[in-house]
């Protein structure tokens, strides 16, 4: 639970417009051979006719490019031309010959990928180089604006800016429901900014999609237009998004780390260390995944020394990407109990978050009591503190004030009454809320 602050955000300073992927102007500058992309504009033209404009938004190439290779399926009789909605090949509109539905289903079956023609793996480790090479200076004003509203101690943030600073693994640990998934998305503001990755990979002539709308927030132009697109520079192969900040828990197995074959679609789809390139990947609620600990870190071992990974295709060709993530193990275990000291030796970074003090317990009682438009009153944190936390030993966490009032005005909701925080409420919420002791007369029964 994310540990909420009183005081006003300080303002981070946006960075600077991130590297862009320059247009292709030939088809050499594409990487890709002219095949690949005829096959591409077959299989677009599979679901019906468009234009050659509309066929170029389909494969996120210039028109320019694509005229020589839909004359060339036209001389083939692979294509025809429909209609003309203006003056130019680019207003002709093409549908597929009989022996070009034939000819687009076979390519379908060898591959299902439609969509933007995909960036050779060469590109993109050049790119991810300039981004490197790029990034933001990061200092304290940057890390606590980044980490706002979270309420940590000044020591904290000053253990997690370095980690930040040199983007090198980190390890949070320490009782849960105290912020430490919090602070790995807040880290991923700290980072901040824009980077642009391709819809999709050609590696051998293997596709890999790796633009995954689930994970990645895309960052649109204002006017997404035929008439903007033109007059930007920018390859639209490539999708501009957010600093991926990915999260990944229990539900973590060892083949999410490597590239899923799809044998329906016959294409890749990129692990989600690949997905975070650039950004932050949340390894949460470590240790409490499918698969063995020590299995997951002995995968780890290499990205983290080196900053590269391998992956292998089902061809059996292995290739090298680059490992650019700053990877946050957040756990509530032993970090020793995880992992043996040679391990953690490669996570230079680990940072033991504790329980909120009474004071920052207060700043996150007040700031979800105003997020419900309730008033805060103190004395019902000293209620909390004498009847439950001393009288009853429970430690405080930072998701209680959160949990506790979201019960309260669930409560008064289903009661038809105004919210409002009491300690009556208070003891009722509790009393479902925290795990009482079961004597053996109630346990028997």
């Amino acid at each position: 639970m994310p540990a909420l602050a009183e005081c006003a955000p300080l303002v981070i300073e946006t960075p600077a417009e991130p590297i862009r992927p320059r247009r292709p102007t030939s088809l050499e500058e594409t990487g890709l051979a002219a095949d690949t992309i005829g096959e591409l504009v077959l299989k677009s033209l599979y679901t019906g006719e468009a234009s050659g404009t509309e066929i170029a938004e389909r494969v996120h190439l210039p028109y320019a490019l694509l005229e020589g290779i839909i004359e060339h399926a036209r001389v083939q009789r692979l294509v025809e031309v429909r209609s003309a909605d203006g003056t130019g090949t680019a207003a002709y509109r093409y549908r597929l010959t009989d022996t070009g539905r034939d000819r687009a289903g076979q390519l379908l079956d060898a591959c299902a990928y439609v969509g933007p023609a995909p960036v050779p793996l060469s590109q993109y480790l050049a790119y991810m180089a300039g981004v490197s090479g790029a990034n933001v200076p990061i200092d304290h004003e940057r890390v606590a604006s980044g980490l706002h509203p979270l309420v940590l101690s000044p020591e904290i943030v000053d253990q997690l800016g370095p980690a930040i600073t040199a983007r090198r693994a980190l390890f949070l640990y320490g009782a849960p429901g105290n912020g430490k998934s919090a602070m790995g998305a807040g880290i991923g503001r700290v980072l901040g900014g824009d980077l642009y990755i391709p819809h999709a990979l050609d590696i051998d002539g293997q596709t890999v999609q790796l633009f995954d709308p689930v994970t990645h927030t895309e960052v649109r132009r204002e006017a997404d237009t035929a008439l903007i697109r033109s007059a930007d520079s920018t390859d639209d192969r490539w999708a501009r998004i957010e600093r991926p900040v990915i999260t990944v828990g229990g539900e973590l197995t060892l083949d999410m780390l490597d590239l899923t074959f799809n044998q329906r679609s016959s294409f890749y789809e990129a692990p989600v260390q690949l997905k975070a390139n650039g950004g932050v990947l949340i390894m949460d609620d470590f240790g409490r995944q499918r698969v063995p600990a020590r299995d997951l870190l002995n995968r780890w071992i290499v990205p983290l020394e080196a900053q590269v990974d391998y992956l292998t295709l089902h061809t059996g060709r292995k290739f090298e990407i680059p490992f650019d993530v700053l990877v946050v193990f957040s756990t509530n275990l032993d970090p020793r109990s995880l992992a043996d000291e040679a391990f953690l030796r490669r996570i230079p970074y680990k940072v033991l978050v504790h329980n909120p003090t009474y004071d920052q317990f207060c700043h996150i009682f007040s700031h979800v009591c105003r997020g419900h438009g309730l008033a805060f009153d103190p004395t019902m944190v000293e209620y909390l503190h004498n009847e439950y936390y001393l009288r009853r030993g429970i430690e405080r966490r930072g998701c209680h004030p959160r949990d506790l009032i979201n019960q309260v005005v669930t409560l008064c909701r289903y009661h038809k009454r105004e919210p409002v925080v009491t300690t009556e409420l208070l003891d009722a919420v509790c009393r479902t809320y925290f795990v009482c002791e079961v004597d053996d007369d109630q346990a028997v029964a």
